[in-house]
């Protein structure tokens, strides 16, 4: 039987603004699939992932050169074997251990208990946010520059790159609050449309290449004068490539949209098969393409652009390819480029946007750790949206700059996952499996310290995101303590018989906690029990025990179990997070199950007020009476219809 907390009742502005068409009621692996959503074939949702993924190209090959120089082409190559032998292993275990779009995250959750889980969760998060925030500002920032250096663009907007940018973030808020659908439809034209140009704008490139044969020449020897032989350029490209890791982004988000995948009729629930095969499908046929495009973007902007244009105010600074697409194809087919990166550089927030939206209530409520209202979609986009304007202005809408922020958010993301591929198959006993990911891990807490500390943007704003995600959640904590917290309850026969006995008289419950649950224990509660209260008959009473599992937990199901123990002391079993709140719901349920308003028996717990809170708040217990009748008050406000609770 499920417990429904009266909601107050909306209506007009905060009833749109609150609106929740389905609100979560499962999490984990046999969550049910989002009302009107239904499983795409692999190739549709890859384009899904692409929104993120493949629109780097549009500022990729420029951030790369300002960061590796002639060798940029070199350090991509790096990027490349780390992207399909590092990342996509990686990645591709992530989905077998995580089918339901968890994400390495969840990998890592499973392997730290209580507190020190949810903490170190609530940072990934930090970073999580960090990229997806991050890729939407950086998207609409470089749509924003596509769209001013377009030659046919209205001169007006020189100079306003800031205003451009908020606007287009604003448009995508828009977007969300009238509701996002379709959205993998809307990825799959952009997508193949936005290839399709990069594959004519590259075959033009490299048809001017060879028909100017001494390009190369002069780039190879231009490489040679500056650092040698093949071994130091080599060697400087493994400390260089680090800065190009924007282009290892798409990873998480291909994991996260697993649900989206369509399976097979016969797919298990907990390991669907054929849905796992698919998404690994996705992830490596994406990973394939994208080293292709970022190969051959890097060589033929390195060869054909020079240097200075790159540099801030350069005409390839942030737009490489349509600078090739506008010198090579003509200002027409230029301008057709630029529109159809323009699109799918702000589709790419929206994918970033998408993917919070699914992250955050994924984790914070199961936590008990998010605000009220951040259930609701509207003003979860509203809060976001404000972040991405606050980022947007501390970095000024410069592409380059937010490089940094963006890169440390994905190269933390995919060494957590390496870390957490790395234990899980450690933990299955494969040796070489867990060697091998061991040394991918390595190379990827490498690649992530170097980018730190050559630019510590990302770390900032990511350990910004942390400390607001664990203020806020801690304070939301604390604020929705006293809720029922109780998702379900199921009793088994026996509980059922007991309570089925019991209610023909007066529902009488003794809340107990258990110790060694011997004779002498149950006696002496009883006899404490009856003096305190002046009981005559205990025939009918039944004791409650609750043990508190996992007091970092917030909610979740309640098992009740009967037991008679000694052969005469009737006992109702369950294991919550909280002892009052489980308590609480218990009895509120048996009201509505059996039409009786219970009544329930404690003994006062003997210390200090203020610990006993704190206790309750840390670890679910502490003064249960109290706290009890609290949660009971703001569960039932009618006092004609709460539960009785007595308390000597």
């Amino acid at each position: 039987m499920s417990i429904t907390l009266r909601q107050p009742v909306r209506a007009g502005f905060k009833a749109w603004l609150f609106y929740r068409p389905e609100p979560a009621t499962q999490v984990g692996p046999h969550a049910a699939q989002p009302q009107g959503e239904r499983p795409e074939p692999w190739w549709k949702v890859m384009c899904l992932t692409g929104l993120d993924y493949f629109s780097t190209l549009g500022y990729q090959p420029g951030i790369a050169f300002l960061a590796a120089g002639l060798l940029s082409p070199i350090a991509t190559v790096i990027l490349v074997l780390l992207t399909l032998l590092g990342a996509l292993p990686v990645y591709r275990r992530v989905a077998e251990e995580s089918p339901h779009g968890q994400g390495s995250i969840a990998m890592l959750e499973r392997l730290l208990p209580f507190w020190r889980g949810k903490l170190f969760v609530l940072a990934l998060l930090g970073f999580a946010l960090t990229d997806f925030i991050v890729t939407t500002t950086l998207s609409a920032a470089d749509a924003s520059v596509h769209l001013i250096e377009n030659p046919h663009a209205p001169t007006f907007l020189d100079g306003h790159q800031m205003l451009i940018t908020l606007t287009m973030l604003a448009l995508l808020g828009a977007v969300f609050l009238k509701g996002f659908s379709e959205a993998i439809g809307i990825a799959l034209v952009l997508v193949t449309s936005y290839l399709a140009l990069n594959l004519v704008v590259m075959v033009a490139a490299a048809a001017h290449v060879v028909e100017h044969g001494h390009l190369v020449t002069d780039w190879s020897s231009a490489l040679t004068q500056q650092h040698g032989n093949v071994f130091v350029m080599v060697a400087v490209a493994l400390t260089l490539f680090p800065k190009l890791a924007l282009g290892l982004s798409g990873f998480e988000t291909g994991v996260a949209v697993m649900p989206h995948v369509r399976g097979a009729v016969d797919d298990r629930p907990r390991r669907p098969a054929v849905r796992i095969r698919n998404t690994k499908k996705l992830l490596t046929t994406a990973a394939i393409i994208m080293s292709c495009y970022l190969l051959c973007s890097s060589l033929l902007t390195t060869v054909l652009i020079p240097a200075d244009e790159f540099e801030a105010g350069g005409k390839a600074n942030g737009r490489a390819l349509a600078f090739l697409a506008h010198t090579y194809l003509g200002e027409s087919f230029g301008t057709v480029y630029d529109v159809s990166t323009i699109a799918i550089l702000w589709f790419a927030g929206a994918s970033a946007m998408a993917g919070m939206l699914n992250l955050i209530p994924r984790y914070l409520p199961r936590y008990g750790m998010s605000p009220e209202w951040a259930g609701a979609v509207r003003p979860l986009v509203l809060v976001l949206t404000a972040v991405g304007f606050l980022i947007t202005w501390i970095f000024d809408a410069n592409v380059d700059a937010q490089g940094g922020a963006y890169a440390t958010g994905v190269l933390v993301l995919i060494t957590s996952a390496a870390v957490a591929v790395t234990l899980a198959a450690r933990k299955a006993r494969q040796r070489f499996q867990t060697i091998l990911f061991g040394v991918v891990a390595l190379v990827f807490v490498y690649t992530t310290v170097v980018n730190v500390a050559e630019r510590p943007d990302g770390v900032k704003i990511g350990a910004c995101f942390i400390a607001a995600i664990i203020l806020v959640s801690l304070l939301s904590r604390v604020v929705r303590a006293f809720e029922l917290r109780t998702l379900d309850i199921e009793y088994d026969a026996k509980a059922e018989r007991f309570i089925r006995d019991c209610s023909r008289r007066a529902l009488r419950l003794v809340a107990n906690e258990p110790g060694s649950r011997d004779v002498e224990e149950y006696r002496d509660k009883l006899r404490q029990i009856t003096d305190d209260h002046d009981l005559a008959d205990t025939s009918d009473l039944v004791f409650v025990e609750v043990t508190v599992k996992d007091y970092s937990d917030f909610e979740g199901a309640l098992q009740v179990r009967g037991a008679v123990m000694h052969g005469h002391y009737r006992v109702l079993t369950l294991e919550a997070p909280s002892v009052p709140n489980a308590l609480a719901a218990l009895v509120l349920d048996l009201r509505n199950k059996t039409g009786v308003r219970p009544h329930i028996y404690f003994e006062w717990t003997e210390g200090s007020p203020v610990a006993q809170l704190l206790k309750f708040l840390l670890f679910g217990a502490g003064e249960v009476a109290p706290v009890t009748r609290e949660v009971l008050r703001r569960a039932e406000p009618d006092r004609g219809r709460r539960p009785h609770l007595h308390a000597g």
